[in-house]
């Protein structure tokens, strides 16, 4: 099967492309396996809502689900049994790109509850149980960039566990989850574990900036509010490259690691799809494009770069004093950037609950369904 050629350059220039997206139809129907070979796919990337989407569309759950109600399961015991099945048969299917790229590609990402976001110890208790249960080296366990996250990261890190760390939204925040790392693989060195073995990846989420940031400036209404719409997102990621760069390609903590065969953590751009329709629909794919990076997307973003996306080299590397400027003006405007930022963390925790919610809610009565059968 030949590869699409746009997604093939952005694969060259740097660009891992992982899909985010999972369901059991997908893996079972083929179309995972084509979308490697098609379309130059490498990881996958799962997330509550995900999940909720998947087990509520269609019947490829309901044996598995009546077959566990029978057990007597309870609702938390068949989600974590399902949504780790998927997982681990998605690990499979990527088994070979892990193969191929040393580790650094074929990931599958699974979300610890979204429910402990905010509790360190036992967001660490689930991240090793999942690592467990999934039991594949290519699994990566994501834990959201809370305050009560931070240490979390350090602590799985240091277990010899691959992290995807999710919701990250400042580049300060970011800084913090960098450290964590660090401090992840130093523990994880005197405990004896190979950090080569030791993959993450720091999941800086993109559109969702755009939203928050543009609606404020559509309240300011001036000539100078509206001439930053839509710069925000694509200067905030592009910062936060810039202390990619600073921490593991010239900093020297983790240089001194680089004997013991530690991996970089690579910056991922999450929620690529575009949310304002006026921007183009490849935007944060096309202008976010860097050296040893990850863009995790939506099918409908993908097919949209497949199809008229444009590779034209490195569109971040020397942008750092420009995307400054943009941050610099949309502060002198009175926007307050931390709570921006603090917004966007809140939201995105509660909508990943809200999501866990209504999988309870619809696993719990698919379960009664089950027992009165």
């Amino acid at each position: 099967m030949t590869q699409n050629q746009n997604l093939a350059d952005l694969s060259a220039a740097g660009v891992s492309v992982w899909l985010d997206d999972l369901s059991r139809d997908r893996i079972s129907s083929g179309n995972l396996k084509d979308l490697i070979d098609s379309k130059s796919v490498v990881g996958v990337t799962t997330n509550p809502s995900i999940f909720q989407a998947a087990l509520s569309k269609g019947t490829s759950y309901d044996e598995q689900v009546n077959e566990l109600a029978a057990r007597g399961a309870d609702v938390d015991s068949v989600i974590r049994t399902v949504t780790t099945d998927d997982v681990r048969n998605a690990c499979d299917v990527l088994a070979p790109v892990y193969e191929a790229t040393n580790g650094v590609d074929g990931r599958v990402s699974i979300e610890v509850d979204p429910r402990l976001a905010h509790d360190t110890d036992k967001t660490v208790a689930q991240a090793v149980e999942l690592w467990k249960i999934v039991d594949r080296p290519n699994v990566l366990i994501k834990i959201p960039a809370t305050e009560a996250g931070i240490p979390a990261i350090a602590k799985v890190i240091g277990e010899g566990i691959s992290v995807n760390v999710t919701l990250i939204f400042s580049v300060e925040r970011y800084e913090a989850v960098m450290n964590a790392y660090l401090e992840g693989l130093e523990s994880a060195k005197a405990a004896g574990h190979d950090l080569s073995s030791i993959h993450s990846v720091a999941s800086f989420f993109v559109s969702r900036v755009d939203t928050e940031i543009d609606k404020r400036l559509d309240a300011i209404g001036t000539p100078e509010a509206t001439d930053l719409k839509g710069k925000a997102a694509l200067a905030n990621a592009r910062l936060a490259y810039v202390a990619y760069q600073q921490v593991f390609e010239i900093g020297s903590r983790f240089q001194g690691m680089l004997t013991d065969n530690a991996r970089p953590q690579r910056p991922l751009w999450a929620s690529t799809g575009v949310k304002d329709p006026t921007l183009p629909d490849t935007l944060y794919v096309s202008e976010l494009v860097a050296p040893n990076t990850v863009n995790t997307m939506p099918e409908k973003t993908m097919d949209a770069f497949a199809d008229h996306g444009e590779v034209t080299g490195d569109t971040i590397t020397g942008k750092g004093q420009e995307s400054q400027a943009v941050f610099d003006a949309i502060s002198a405007l009175g926007i307050d950037l931390t709570d921006v930022f603090l917004v966007l963390e809140n939201e995105g925790v509660q909508k990943f609950e809200a999501s866990w919610g209504e999988l309870l809610d619809a696993t719990s009565e698919q379960l009664s369904a089950a027992s009165k059968s």
